[in-house]
Protein backbone atom coordinates (compact mmCIF):
# COMPACT_ATOMS: atom_id res chain seq x y z
CA UNK A 1 0.00 0.00 0.00
CA UNK A 2 1.79 3.04 -1.20
CA UNK A 3 0.98 6.66 -1.70
CA UNK A 4 -0.53 5.90 -5.14
CA UNK A 5 -3.99 6.76 -3.90
CA UNK A 6 -3.81 10.53 -3.39
CA UNK A 7 -6.06 12.16 -0.82
CA UNK A 8 -8.74 14.52 -2.05
CA UNK A 9 -7.89 18.14 -1.46
CA UNK A 10 -11.48 19.36 -1.06
CA UNK A 11 -12.20 18.16 2.52
CA UNK A 12 -15.77 19.45 2.68
CA UNK A 13 -16.94 17.40 -0.28
CA UNK A 14 -15.56 14.09 1.10
CA UNK A 15 -17.49 11.84 3.46
CA UNK A 16 -15.68 11.25 6.79
CA UNK A 17 -15.61 7.48 6.28
CA UNK A 18 -14.22 7.85 2.75
CA UNK A 19 -11.61 10.28 4.05
CA UNK A 20 -10.57 7.79 6.74
CA UNK A 21 -10.37 4.91 4.27
CA UNK A 22 -8.34 6.95 1.74
CA UNK A 23 -6.04 8.29 4.48
CA UNK A 24 -5.32 4.85 5.95
CA UNK A 25 -4.67 3.43 2.51
CA UNK A 26 -2.45 6.34 1.43
CA UNK A 27 -0.40 6.48 4.64
CA UNK A 28 -0.39 2.82 5.69
CA UNK A 29 3.32 2.31 4.96
CA UNK A 30 4.24 5.56 6.73
CA UNK A 31 2.27 4.60 9.84
CA UNK A 32 3.70 1.07 10.05
CA UNK A 33 7.22 2.42 9.52
CA UNK A 34 6.71 5.01 12.28
CA UNK A 35 5.53 2.33 14.69
CA UNK A 36 8.45 0.08 13.68
CA UNK A 37 10.93 2.87 14.44
CA UNK A 38 9.64 2.77 18.03
CA UNK A 39 10.71 -0.84 18.51
CA UNK A 40 7.80 -2.94 17.30
CA UNK A 41 8.10 -5.84 14.85
CA UNK A 42 6.22 -5.63 11.53
CA UNK A 43 3.36 -7.82 12.73
CA UNK A 44 2.78 -5.64 15.78
CA UNK A 45 3.08 -2.47 13.72
CA UNK A 46 0.37 -3.74 11.37
CA UNK A 47 -1.81 -4.66 14.38
CA UNK A 48 -1.33 -1.17 15.83
CA UNK A 49 -2.36 0.48 12.55
CA UNK A 50 -5.39 -1.83 12.38
CA UNK A 51 -6.33 -0.90 15.95
CA UNK A 52 -5.98 2.76 15.02
CA UNK A 53 -8.29 2.27 12.07
CA UNK A 54 -10.88 0.63 14.31
CA UNK A 55 -10.67 3.49 16.81
CA UNK A 56 -10.99 6.12 14.12
CA UNK A 57 -13.83 4.25 12.38
CA UNK A 58 -15.94 4.91 15.48
CA UNK A 59 -15.42 8.67 14.98
CA UNK A 60 -14.11 9.32 11.46
CA UNK A 61 -14.91 13.03 11.66
CA UNK A 62 -11.74 13.42 13.75
CA UNK A 63 -9.78 13.63 10.51
CA UNK A 64 -11.79 16.55 9.19
CA UNK A 65 -9.90 19.85 9.11
CA UNK A 66 -6.53 18.38 10.15
CA UNK A 67 -3.62 20.34 8.69
CA UNK A 68 -1.60 17.18 8.09
CA UNK A 69 -3.54 13.94 8.11
CA UNK A 70 -0.33 11.97 7.58
CA UNK A 71 1.32 13.54 10.65
CA UNK A 72 -1.85 13.01 12.70
CA UNK A 73 -2.15 9.33 11.72
CA UNK A 74 1.55 8.61 12.30
CA UNK A 75 1.52 10.28 15.73
CA UNK A 76 -1.70 8.44 16.69
CA UNK A 77 -0.20 5.11 15.57
CA UNK A 78 3.02 5.77 17.51
CA UNK A 79 0.99 6.63 20.62
CA UNK A 80 -1.05 3.44 20.30
CA UNK A 81 2.19 1.49 19.91
CA UNK A 82 3.59 3.09 23.07
CA UNK A 83 0.37 2.28 24.94
CA UNK A 84 0.64 -1.31 23.75
CA UNK A 85 4.26 -1.58 24.95
CA UNK A 86 3.34 -0.19 28.36
CA UNK A 87 0.40 -2.58 28.68
CA UNK A 88 2.55 -5.56 27.65
CA UNK A 89 5.27 -4.62 30.17
CA UNK A 90 2.71 -4.21 32.93
CA UNK A 91 1.10 -7.55 32.11
CA UNK A 92 4.52 -9.21 32.01
CA UNK A 93 5.28 -7.86 35.50
CA UNK A 94 1.87 -8.86 36.81
CA UNK A 95 1.96 -12.39 35.48
CA UNK A 96 5.66 -13.22 35.50
CA UNK A 97 6.31 -16.26 37.62
CA UNK A 98 2.67 -16.31 38.66
CA UNK A 99 2.31 -20.08 38.49
CA UNK A 100 5.67 -20.68 40.17
CA UNK A 101 4.79 -18.23 42.95
CA UNK A 102 1.32 -19.66 43.34
CA UNK A 103 2.70 -23.16 43.78
CA UNK A 104 5.14 -21.97 46.43
CA UNK A 105 2.41 -20.46 48.63
CA UNK A 106 1.50 -22.74 51.49
CA UNK A 107 -2.07 -23.93 51.62
CA UNK A 108 -4.20 -22.42 54.35
CA UNK A 109 -6.24 -25.57 54.86
CA UNK A 110 -5.27 -29.17 55.40
CA UNK A 111 -4.27 -31.46 52.55
CA UNK A 112 -7.11 -33.55 51.09
CA UNK A 113 -6.03 -36.74 52.87
CA UNK A 114 -5.72 -34.86 56.17
CA UNK A 115 -9.15 -33.35 55.61
CA UNK A 116 -10.68 -36.81 55.26
CA UNK A 117 -8.95 -37.92 58.45
CA UNK A 118 -10.18 -34.84 60.30
CA UNK A 119 -13.75 -35.42 59.08
CA UNK A 120 -13.59 -39.03 60.28
CA UNK A 121 -12.29 -37.95 63.70
CA UNK A 122 -15.02 -35.32 64.00
CA UNK A 123 -17.65 -37.97 63.23
CA UNK A 124 -16.20 -40.21 65.97
CA UNK A 125 -16.23 -37.30 68.41
CA UNK A 126 -19.86 -36.51 67.61
CA UNK A 127 -20.81 -40.10 68.32
CA UNK A 128 -18.80 -40.11 71.54
CA UNK A 129 -20.47 -36.90 72.75
CA UNK A 130 -23.91 -38.28 71.86
CA UNK A 131 -23.14 -41.39 73.99
CA UNK A 132 -22.45 -39.30 77.12
CA UNK A 133 -25.10 -39.15 79.81
CA UNK A 134 -27.24 -36.03 79.41
CA UNK A 135 -25.82 -33.98 82.32
CA UNK A 136 -22.22 -34.85 81.38
CA UNK A 137 -22.91 -33.98 77.73
CA UNK A 138 -24.38 -30.58 78.75
CA UNK A 139 -21.35 -29.78 80.96
CA UNK A 140 -18.97 -30.82 78.18
CA UNK A 141 -20.78 -28.77 75.51
CA UNK A 142 -20.98 -25.68 77.72
CA UNK A 143 -17.25 -25.92 78.43
CA UNK A 144 -15.87 -26.88 74.97
CA UNK A 145 -18.33 -25.25 72.57
CA UNK A 146 -19.66 -22.30 74.54
CA UNK A 147 -16.35 -21.63 76.30
CA UNK A 148 -17.81 -21.35 79.79
CA UNK A 149 -15.45 -21.80 82.72
CA UNK A 150 -16.17 -24.52 85.28
CA UNK A 151 -17.27 -21.81 87.74
CA UNK A 152 -19.74 -20.41 85.22
CA UNK A 153 -21.07 -23.92 84.52
CA UNK A 154 -21.70 -24.63 88.23
CA UNK A 155 -23.73 -21.40 88.47
CA UNK A 156 -25.59 -22.12 85.22
CA UNK A 157 -26.51 -25.70 86.15
CA UNK A 158 -26.71 -25.20 89.92
CA UNK A 159 -24.20 -27.99 90.66
CA UNK A 160 -20.97 -28.04 92.64
CA UNK A 161 -17.58 -27.24 91.16
CA UNK A 162 -16.39 -30.77 92.02
CA UNK A 163 -19.30 -32.25 90.05
CA UNK A 164 -18.44 -30.05 87.03
CA UNK A 165 -14.79 -31.19 87.21
CA UNK A 166 -15.86 -34.84 87.48
CA UNK A 167 -18.21 -34.55 84.47
CA UNK A 168 -15.48 -32.88 82.43
CA UNK A 169 -12.83 -35.47 83.35
CA UNK A 170 -15.13 -38.38 82.48
CA UNK A 171 -16.33 -36.74 79.26
CA UNK A 172 -12.74 -36.06 78.13
CA UNK A 173 -11.70 -39.62 79.02
CA UNK A 174 -14.66 -41.08 77.10
CA UNK A 175 -13.92 -38.98 73.98
CA UNK A 176 -10.20 -39.80 74.15
CA UNK A 177 -10.94 -43.53 74.46
CA UNK A 178 -13.18 -43.39 71.38
CA UNK A 179 -10.56 -41.51 69.34
CA UNK A 180 -7.78 -43.97 70.16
Amino acid sequence: MSSSSPLPTDWDSVDSNDLLNHAIEAHYADMTSAVRRHGHPWSTARDVVHDLYLKLAAQPEVLQNKRSIKAFLCRAAINLGIDRQRREKKEARLFSGFEREALSVASVGPAPDQRLEIEARVAILREAIAELPERRRVVFILHRLHHLTPDQICVELNISRNMVDRHLRRAFAHCLDRLL
